[in-house]
């Protein structure tokens, strides 16, 4: 629903729908008559929701090769896989994980779009009390300082981030881990990354002795404000060009989804 986030200001360009619990195929179809709408001319809209455990493959995972386990497993555990048309690799959605679909107009301003997305994400972490995290120059996605695994050092992704832009709007978004079962990241090698691990705002404040986690709503509320900031200034613009598709892969490295 929306008109759950009273602290927003009324003047703010784009609305925010609060999904809930939803069906990945539902939300799907919700971003597709959102984004019709948006590449229209209408209202610019951020939609945030949580699913039942599912997989998606962007255009990089066609094949599936970094699912980890049968398909015949995934379907015993009632968990779906979706091939969709978002950049980037393998990821899982599932219960505990705020998705934030940014249905906003990007046009030709594709990186900074993804930019302002990660730093949307950051600065909901730093109201959230987690102030170290931090982009990745070579993928897109938000991360915590590395921790030492099993005698390895392993970085920590606590979001990945993964577009598509059709008729100059954008589809997807972001993926953050509030109380997520990370151990359902086992089933997949998340955006490829063999060197990364999965962690959540949960098992920070675990590791970092903070105290009680913060629930979901307390996230969907510092998520709504930061992305207020974050995109106060934007050019809400929709560029009269011929329509195209461009599937957003990782950003390159200086001198990055999945």
């Amino acid at each position: 629903m929306s008109g759950a986030f009273p602290t927003l200001p009324s003047t703010l360009a784009f609305e925010v729908i609060d999904l809930g619990l939803i069906a990945y195929q539902a939300a799907w179809d919700a971003q597709k008559e959102h984004h019709a709408r948006v590449a229209a001319g209408g209202r610019p809209t951020l939609l945030l929701a949580e699913h039942p455990a599912v997989l998606t493959l962007g255009r990089k995972a066609a094949a599936g090769d970094n699912i980890v386990v049968t398909r015949e497993y995934l379907a015993a555990q009632q968990i779906g896989v979706y091939q969709i048309e978002r950049g980037g690799d393998v990821t899982y959605h599932g219960p505990g994980q705020l998705v934030m679909y940014a249905i906003f107009p990007v046009g030709r301003k594709v990186r900074d779009f993804l930019r302002l997305l990660e730093e949307a994400t950051l600065k909901a972490l730093a109201a959230l009390n987690l102030r170290d995290t931090r982009p990745n120059p070579g993928y897109a996605g938000i991360y915590v300082p590395d921790r030492e695994i099993n005698g390895l050092s392993r970085h920590q992704k606590i979001a990945s981030i993964g577009v598509a832009i059709k008729r100059h709007v954008a589809l997807h978004g972001v993926g953050l881990n509030v109380s997520t079962n990370l151990d359902h990241f086992d089933l997949i090698v998340p955006c490829g990354l063999t060197d990364t691990q999965m962690t959540s705002i949960e098992r920070e404040y675990q590791w970092r002795g903070l105290g009680e986690a913060p629930g979901m709503d307390a996230v969907k509320s510092a998520v709504a404000e930061a992305f207020a900031e974050t995109f106060r200034n934007y050019d809400w613009t929709l560029p009269a060009l011929p329509f195209q598709t461009l599937p957003i892969q990782p950003i390159p490295s200086a001198g990055g989804p999945a």
